[in-house]
């Protein structure tokens, strides 16, 4: 049965497109004018780039609504911190502070007086660790970025310009290679000009951006020029203009749709760097897309002119085509002043030997049953080996990546990791509602809920701090009855005259003469020990949360617990929630679109089934790879819909839209008109993104593993599995010949 098709959405786009590449063709002047103009004027928003700049770690990578991030304005408000008195344990926020690990070169006791003589000389001279180090370090990043986005344009506009070389002096499309990557570079200057000019906070993870585009746009740029190459020499520049803009523009719009709408998507995250991350994407595409049809475009048709005159793509002096005449020339002049050749019997330009590849080898070879059988075990094999990663997922920033490898900090890391890993978070317990401390059957139900917490194997019971524990010392001393409501609130205040340190882990209201009446909130600490790493982070926080509902619900005891690295472990409780929701509704708004824009239901479920297969093993081999799964690996990953879609859209649509009879006719062709330019644009972008593979910052080698995943793996579904299985389970071989597209 031959493919069914549903294109009441796709047959009058494509008939609009048509349209607007007859109106480019015939006016490309002022389609190439205008968007640099209006570049030129959003580019003017760059001069707020330093006012609008915003890094800072907690407010852009820890989620906006997180629990702890409540707890904290609790702590704040009923705890305020007295700054004559330096605590560690009682700061709420990470506050202002330095510290320094002094580490012995042999191994040998520090503790001796010639060792602390030595420390205190380091104390005048060493370059410190500061509760600013951190955020310090990641701004840095930001400077490394520029160079390897320069070395990255260079590289794409390299492999471009090769790409698209032709030895016909004609025909070569060297300077069209170039004004497509010139075009990227227009979007990523609108776009973050466009966001600066109303204000957008422009954070770390804006700087992949430019990365994204440069793949993007040169992506669809190798789709229109592959096009072109496809119409009749001999038409004029707006009829081939119309003809390429009708089945080019139409593909490239599913893919900017797909992705677009994917990052929209990744705008409702809870962390602020997603969001800002994913609307200035989002915007980059936009104007890509809209700079490739029309800039670009115009440029293609200006070429065009230039092919129908003959002329040469250098000096655009009018050369000679093949004669008898020129045959007998010199072989150097007929190298390079002869020009314009074409296949006489289609009257398109010649074939591209890449092209040629894929239609007489390649797609030849994946049409043999035995070939077909091979690639479905290699996908098996691929599936259970993503799977497999899936399980081993570590979740979790590890602060140190923040900062570049050569950087203080990271030393700082280690050694702290290496000598004081024995001691994690020194956790408040917070009692956040009034309590009847005098009353012994609550006090027992209070002393029981800390017992709770001490026994976690986590925690350290000897290291437990109770100022409450300490007034009952007290009391014992000074013969003292504290289960009368009166008597404890009478020698509270002489209490904390004893011990002033712990007055400051007491909200003491009301009363008169030093009497308390009230107890709004206290708060004990206890000591948590061998946290050396995320997952055990992950095992702490979860066992301390799951005791604090023990606590609320069984004992009836309202506490709380509350570090300041608490609001960072917040991203813990819902990275993979979030990850899997917005991945899960991307897929479904792609399916969408790809039913609406793509004439064959059945293609349209491939390409989103495409998107889940391409998200595992992404997530999988990240995994194997070392890459943990947190809000910079969730943007990527949000990313990785878009690229999956794009690959695996242009051979269905191009697959359902063949007018060959049998689906293994249509697997050739297909790959035939648009497996080297697939092939072009995912080599560009993993060319563009592997200078960052040697950067020393974590980010961007973080960005370059994902991405080349992403890449190989929408490539391989792009041009190898999707292909196969379009033939096994969509369109089997028949006789009944689609019908040809009016």
């Amino acid at each position: 049965m031959a493919c069914k098709r549903t294109d009441c959405v796709e047959k009058p786009l494509s008939r609009l497109f048509e349209k607007l590449g007859r109106a480019v063709g015939s006016h490309p002047v002022w389609f190439f004018v205008i968007p640099l103009v209006v570049s030129a004027a959003l580019g003017g928003g760059f001069c707020f780039l330093k006012d609008r700049q915003d890094n800072d770690i907690e407010r852009q990578f820890t989620p906006r609504q997180g629990p702890s991030k409540k707890v904290r304005e609790f702590v704040k408000e009923n705890f305020p911190y007295d700054e004559s008195a330096f605590s560690s344990q009682r700061l709420y926020a990470e506050g202002n502070y330095a510290s320094v690990i002094a580490v012995s070169t042999d191994d040998s006791n520090i503790l001796t007086k010639e060792a602390f003589e030595d420390i205190l000389k380091l104390n005048d001279i060493v370059a410190h660790y500061t509760s600013r180090s951190r955020q310090e370090e990641l701004e840095k990043h930001s400077a490394e970025g520029i160079p390897l986005l320069s070395i990255c344009q260079s590289v794409v506009v390299s492999f471009s310009v090769l790409s698209c070389l032709r030895l016909d002096n004609v025909r070569n499309k060297v300077c069209v290679a170039a004004i497509g990557v010139v075009s990227a570079g227009l979007a990523v200057l609108s776009s973050l000009g466009l966001m600066l000019y109303i204000g957008v906070p422009l954070v770390i993870t804006v700087i992949q951006t430019p990365f994204l585009i440069l793949g993007i746009g040169v992506d669809d740029m190798f789709i229109m020029v592959s096009s072109w190459q496809r119409t009749k020499v001999k038409d004029s520049v707006p009829t081939r203009m119309a003809h390429t803009y009708r089945e080019a523009a139409m593909s490239i719009t599913i893919t900017t749709l797909t992705d677009v709408l994917g990052f929209c998507i990744g705008l409702s995250s809870d962390f602020p760097a997603v969001q800002y991350f994913c609307l200035y994407t989002s915007t980059a595409i936009v104007f890509c897309y809209v700079y490739n049809i029309t800039f670009f475009g115009a440029f293609l048709a200006l070429n065009g002119r230039r092919e129908a005159g003959n002329r040469h793509w250098l000096t655009c002096m009018e050369v000679p085509l093949e004669s008898p005449a020129v045959v007998d020339a010199s072989r150097m002049y007929r190298i390079c002043c002869v020009g314009g050749d074409y296949e006489r019997e289609t009257g398109a330009e010649k074939e591209h030997p890449m092209n040629r590849f894929f239609r007489s080898y390649y797609g030849p070879l994946l049409t043999k049953p035995w070939a077909k059988a091979a690639v479905v075990l290699v996908y098996a094999g691929y599936l259970s080996g993503s799977i497999y990663g899936c399980f081993h997922v570590q979740l979790g920033t590890d602060f140190k990546d923040l900062a570049a490898d050569d950087s203080y900090v990271i030393k700082y890391y280690d050694d702290d990791r290496r000598y004081f890993s024995s001691y994690g978070p020194n956790v408040m317990v917070v009692v956040t509602e009034e309590f009847p401390y005098w009353n012994e059957s609550k006090r027992s139900e209070l002393q029981a809920c800390m017992e709770d917490f001490n026994k976690l194997p986590f925690v350290d019971e000897s290291l437990y701090t109770s100022w409450l524990d300490r007034y009952g010392e007290y009391g014992e001393s000074a013969n003292l009855d504290l289960s009368d409501k009166n008597v404890f609130t009478t020698n509270v205040s002489s209490f904390f005259n004893f011990a002033p340190e712990l007055r400051r882990d007491v909200n003491l209201t009301g009363g008169g003469g030093g009497r308390a009446d009230v107890v709004y909130a206290s708060r004990v600490f206890i000591q948590t020990v061998h946290i050396a790493n995320a997952s055990t982070e992950i095992e702490m926080f979860d066992g301390l949360r799951e005791t604090t509902e023990t606590c609320s619900r069984k004992r009836n005891v309202p506490v709380k617990v509350y570090h300041p690295a608490f609001i960072h472990y917040d991203q813990y409780a819902i990275i993979v929630s979030s990850t899997v929701q917005n991945v899960g509704v991307t897929a479904g708004v792609m399916l969408l679109i790809s039913l609406l824009l793509i004439p064959s239901p059945l293609c349209s479920l491939w390409v989103t089934a495409s998107i889940g297969s391409v998200m595992v093993g992404v997530t999988g081999f990240m995994a194997l790879w070392g890459v943990r799964l947190d809000c910079l690996s969730m943007i990527v990953l949000v990313v990785c819909t878009g690229f999956t879609v794009d690959f695996s859209a242009h051979i269905s649509y191009s697959f359902v839209s063949s007018e060959k009879q049998s689906a293994d006719e249509k697997l050739v062709d297909a790959l035939f008109l648009l497996g080297y330019p697939i092939l072009q644009g995912a080599l560009s972008t993993i060319l563009g993104v592997v200078v960052l593979a040697a950067s020393k910052n974590h980010i961007f080698r973080t960005f370059f593993k994902i991405m080349f995943l992403v890449i190989v793996f929408g490539l391989a579904h792009g041009v190898t599995f999707i292909p196969v299985f379009l033939t096994l389970f969509t369109c089997s071989s028949g006789k009944q010949k689609v019908k040809e597209r009016q």
